[in-house]
């Protein structure tokens, strides 16, 4: 008898676990997390609210994810990959980052700074007239504006201090004042930055430039989903973009890397970049403070002083006062897909998130009244 009832306490210990096991895989445990206000949010209002707007604004898919302490607090996914198919966006589903290519790429030429493998102040233009010769350059570029172009450094292009439009799209290049005196957002720039990279380090800007930024940076800091230039992970778990509500046919196989545009990662994938940036583990602190120290500083007709109150750029983020700290941000728009990422060295706290919409702005309002302001 006193066997029967060991065996019938040990079959209902191994039922309460498995039940337990069974309950743990279909729950995904979600803690709340502190915003800059010091306000506690809970993990489910948070997601609640963000699948509500996307559903109201019509935004296919999201990826969202917030840094307490130098760690991930929060990270989720939301709606679909593709309006089309109805396949929902999973941990592995990878967004255009748009303009959030910049930072992450500033850091990889920093990193090339920082082994000897690159200058920061050296003009860029003999390593590209070493590819396309003197005349070509002559071509790309306006006549009169060829001496300002001689003088274009890394620095000067990472703090956006080129004077180039920010896409010329085919025209000759023209610089609106001398680099390094003013400012002017310029993707341009940093495609040139990228050849020039590229052609010093001899390997040009197409795959191998990605497969070095794997090497260097990606993979150093963690991040596993996050390319410059299309391959096989890309074909599998990449999103489509969508306009209004409507699936982007169009999509973006990238073949040379676009230091402006071309990145492709996802909210948890890019806030390893953040923390990284926050406590350095692949650079020197020396390296970092100098991507974080205000390179361009904005003239008070600045329409960014304007608008959002930013006041200067470094060598990659834009910089923000704020009541928590300097706030060190970024945006990302390439039409189908949208990007914001933000954080603030002071308070150990960050804020990236990623759309295959054109309507993500509208909805990080709507996030702000709940976690406050962050953009």
């Amino acid at each position: 008898m006193n066997q029967l009832k060991n065996t019938m306490k040990t079959l209902c210990i191994a039922l309460i676990m498995l039940c337990t096991i069974n309950t743990s895989l279909g729950q995904k445990k979600q803690d709340d997390f502190h915003v800059l206000n010091g306000n506690k949010i809970s993990s489910k209002s948070f997601s609640n609210l963000i699948q509500h707007t996307m559903d109201s604004l019509n935004i296919p898919g999201v990826s969202v994810a917030i840094i307490n302490d130098h760690k991930i607090a929060y990270h989720e996914v939301f709606g679909v990959k593709n309006i089309k198919t109805k396949e929902k966006v999973s941990l592995e589903t990878i967004f255009e980052g748009a303009s959030l290519s910049k930072p992450l790429f500033a850091y990889f030429v920093m990193k090339m700074v920082e082994s000897g493998e690159f200058e920061l102040d050296k003009p860029i233009l003999p390593y590209l007239e070493s590819v396309m010769g003197k005349e070509k350059i002559k071509q790309v570029v306006a006549p009169d504006s060829y001496e300002r172009y001689t003088k274009l450094t890394p620095r000067i292009i990472l703090s956006h201090g080129s004077g180039i439009d920010n896409w010329v799209k085919g025209k000759p290049i023209t610089i609106a004042f001398e680099p390094g005196t003013d400012f002017s957002y310029s993707g341009e720039a940093y495609q040139h930055l990228g050849a020039a990279l590229g052609t010093k380090l001899g390997i040009g800007w197409g795959s191998k430039l990605d497969t070095l930024f794997l090497k260097k940076v990606a993979h150093p800091i963690g991040m596993d989903r996050s390319f410059y230039t299309w391959n096989d992970v890309l074909e599998q778990h990449a999103a489509t973009g969508h306009i209004d509500g409507k699936r982007n046919p169009e999509i973006h196989r990238d073949k040379k890397v676009g230091p402006g545009y071309s990145l492709q990662s996802d909210a948890q994938d890019y806030a390893l970049f953040l923390i990284e940036m926050m406590v350095p583990n692949n650079i020197n602190e020396a390296t970092r403070d100098e991507m974080l120290k205000e390179h361009n500083h904005f003239k008070k007709d600045n329409k960014l002083v304007k608008e959002t109150g930013q006041t200067g750029w470094g060598l990659g983020f834009a910089q923000k006062p704020t009541p928590y700290g300097l706030m060190h941000l970024h945006t990302g728009n390439n039409k189908d897909f949208q990007a914001y990422t933000m954080f603030i060295p002071k308070q150990k706290y960050g804020f990236v998130i990623f759309a295959n919409s054109n309507n993500l702005f509208p909805l990080l309002q709507r996030i702000e009244k709940l976690i406050g302001e962050h953009f």
